[in-house]
């Protein structure tokens, strides 16, 4: 299941992706667009700037805003930052691999058969949309 803080990153960004120039957004106007607690959006949005995604200005008039062009963020890469490894189980994982403890036999696991389908069309799904498809394919 998909994280409120993954499912707020991504509508933050979307929000902000939506905005006709780089002017920054103050929290509270995106917190209060897309109902989203400031404390929690705040962390959120602290997280996307570190990543390289959002810029920040401070003081009156400040705020945040994309210091990417929309198409050129990868809904993979702000998946992962917010989420974690996309491979559901850790032995279908590309970047987080780990063995299973109790699997004897990965290669003929059933499990791991179906979880690597599941990887790999989830991943096809993310690394083919950028934040300009979601924004602005309503």
């Amino acid at each position: 299941m998909l994280s409120k803080k993954t499912k707020y990153g991504i509508k933050a960004l979307t929000f902000l992706a939506r905005q006709e120039d780089l002017t920054p957004v103050a929290i509270a106007e995106i917190a209060k667009s897309e109902n989203i607690s400031i404390k929690f959006l705040e962390s959120i949005l602290l997280l996307l700037r570190h990543s390289g995604f959002l810029g920040a200005k401070k003081g009156k008039g400040g705020g945040y805003y994309l210091i990417k062009d929309p198409k050129d963020i990868n809904m993979a890469n702000v998946y992962r930052i917010l989420e974690g490894p996309i491979a559901l189980l850790p032995c279908v994982s590309h970047n987080f691999y780990e063995k299973c403890e109790d699997c004897v036999d990965e290669v003929n696991c059933s499990v791991h058969k179906l979880m690597t389908e599941v990887r790999d069309n989830t991943l096809m799904i993310l690394e083919n949309n950028s934040l300009a498809d979601i924004s602005f394919n309503q």
